[in-house]
């Protein structure tokens, strides 16, 4: 069975974290150039601003072609993610019921390599913020809070979803 995100992961047999290594070879020397040329906080938001839109507007479109309500829709996008993202990273045991979802990622290799690049913002932004993209398209029938990330010096990354009744 296809993955949803496979029509926007350009090349579905290139790992996901591999496809963070590529797309770091690109970013990093552009932002590196901006803040040179910016300076680093208005090159930082410049960037943000950009890869968040991005990123919020990609999810958008992919929940568009799912049937069903907010919560199938962010069920069927996060599933997809989990399923090419988690030979990078190593997690507890989820924690379910029909209110909730949690579980914490304790090893983050994407987290790794980008502070091996002394980008965990970038980092961050690519891989992290990714999670409430999704989350944001159910319409609010899903929440994220998150405590802490490993990107960002945390011991882990606390995912902490809620459902809201159906």
């Amino acid at each position: 069975m296809a993955n949803v995100l496979d029509p926007y992961m350009v090349d579905s047999e290139v790992s996901f974290l591999d496809k963070a290594k590529i797309q770091a070879q690109v970013l990093v020397p552009v932002m590196r150039a901006l803040r040179e040329a910016l300076g680093k906080d208005k090159a930082d938001v410049l960037v943000k601003q950009a890869l968040s839109g991005w990123s919020r507007q990609l999810f958008a479109e992919i929940g568009q072609d799912i049937e069903g309500g907010g919560r199938r829709r962010w069920a069927k996008m996060q599933g997809a993610l989990n399923e090419i993202s988690k030979a990078g990273v190593d997690s507890t045991e989820p924690v379910r019921d029909t209110d909730k979802l949690e579980f914490d990622v304790t090893r983050c290799r994407y987290a790794e390599f980008f502070k091996e690049l002394n980008e965990p913002e970038l980092g961050a932004l690519l891989m992290c913020s990714t999670d409430f993209d999704i989350a944001a398209t159910s319409e609010g029938t899903v929440t994220l809070t998150r405590e802490q990330t490993i990107m960002q010096g945390g011991a882990s990354c606390t995912f902490r979803y809620k459902f809201a009744p159906r």
